[in-house]
């Protein structure tokens, strides 16, 4: 690795210890269905967003419902500290395509219908609410 890429790789690598996040990957959904739930929460402080999630009812908002206990959790882990009520919000959700698997279906007159099952990988940002930010 030439130094150049290598000191990038070292920035982002400084940059995400002061970013708190969770992954989920490989979520055996389509990401069009997983992106209307993330839609729901973007932007929403954290209680009112967990809500949310547990009160719909669309199955994949129980795997997002995981996902933010997650990142709450990483965040009290960096921070050494319980979250305050209020404190935390969803900064960042999005929504990647992962793999498809390729299947066919038998169809009349000898054809074969192509079936895609999609997947996908859901990264969520957290970050505390900045009082500071106001007062100035």
């Amino acid at each position: 690795m030439g130094a150049r890429k290598r000191i990038s790789a070292e920035n982002r690598k400084e940059a995400l210890k002061s970013m708190y996040f969770a992954k989920l990957r490989n979520v055996p959904t389509s990401p069009r269905k997983m992106r209307l739930v993330a839609d729901m929460i973007r932007g929403m402080e954290v209680s009112r967003a967990l809500g949310v999630l547990k009160f719909s009812s669309k199955e994949a908002s129980a795997k997002v419902e995981k996902l933010l206990r997650s990142a709450i959790n990483n965040w009290e882990q960096k921070n050494e500290r319980k979250a305050d009520e209020g404190e935390l919000y969803v900064s960042k959700i999005f929504v990647d395509g992962g793999a498809t698997l390729k299947r066919m279906r038998p169809a009349p007159q000898g054809r074969g219908y192509r079936i895609r099952k999609r997947s996908n990988h859901v990264t969520l940002f957290v970050e505390a609410k900045n009082t500071n930010d106001n007062q100035n």
